[in-house]
């Protein structure tokens, strides 16, 4: 999954994207509304944090550029000003969910999972390929119902695949769900994971292979299709 985070305190906003990142989301970071506004309209994120306060503005105000663009996007608000006030504005303008600061980053991790169950949300909540079943929702993966874990980068290419299993994925797409948009990308280092990935696949008796299309990019699917 990738979360767009729109926060201008350096420090939170480094503990928030590490936080998450370590549980599996590829973060893009945004301190000025400008910032953000580039980012709604060129990256596909599958969630937003949105803080009020920022420094050229109130991040309120791309609200209505996220419903245009995004019209699906779960909205969690993380915000100081948290009283009951503010947080009722937030909800009526059209934020799915409302943090006050300070919080646990547990809480905001469970409020995250929870706006992506929501019927509204963009992505299924489970994909099924052969005997490779992925919880979408959950971060989890599992071949014939025993969990596969894999290091963030794989189980992110891997859900990038499974998401849009049986059609051709472009490497770029795969890219950018794959790495944030401040990663340095080396050349042959998606198909290193890649690589591992069959590996691991075919060591745990997966019955789906990652089909590399030439000059185009890969897909997931079905053994013996």
């Amino acid at each position: 999954m990738r979360i767009l985070l729109i926060e201008d305190e350096l420090e939170l906003a480094t503990m928030v994207r590490v936080a998450l990142e370590k549980r599996g989301f590829v973060v893009d970071q945004a301190a000025t509304l400008a910032v953000a506004i580039e980012a709604i309209e060129t990256i596909e994120h599958d969630a937003v944090l949105l803080d009020r306060q920022l420094r050229d503005g109130d991040g309120m105000t791309l609200l209505p550029l996220l419903r245009s663009q995004r019209p699906n996007v779960p909205v969690i608000v993380i915000s100081a000003l948290g009283t009951p006030v503010h947080r009722v504005e937030g909800l009526d303008l059209g934020a799915d969910d409302y943090l006050a600061k300070p919080f646990i980053m547990d809480e905001l991790v469970a409020r995250i999972r929870a706006v992506m169950r929501r019927p509204a949300s963009f992505n299924p909540q489970v994909t099924t390929v052969g005997n490779l079943v992925f919880d979408l929702t959950r971060g989890v993966v599992a071949v014939e119902g025993q969990p596969l874990e894999l290091p963030r980068r794989e189980y992110l290419a891997l859900e990038s695949l499974a998401r849009r299993a049986g059609y051709t994925v472009r490497r770029r797409t795969l890219e950018e769900d794959v790495y944030g948009a401040d990663d340095e990308i080396q050349s042959n280092s998606l198909d290193a994971h890649l690589s591992r990935l069959r590996r691991k696949l075919a060591d745990r008796g997966a019955t789906v292979e990652i089909h590399a299309v030439r000059g185009v990019g890969y897909l997931l699917r079905q053994l013996n299709q």
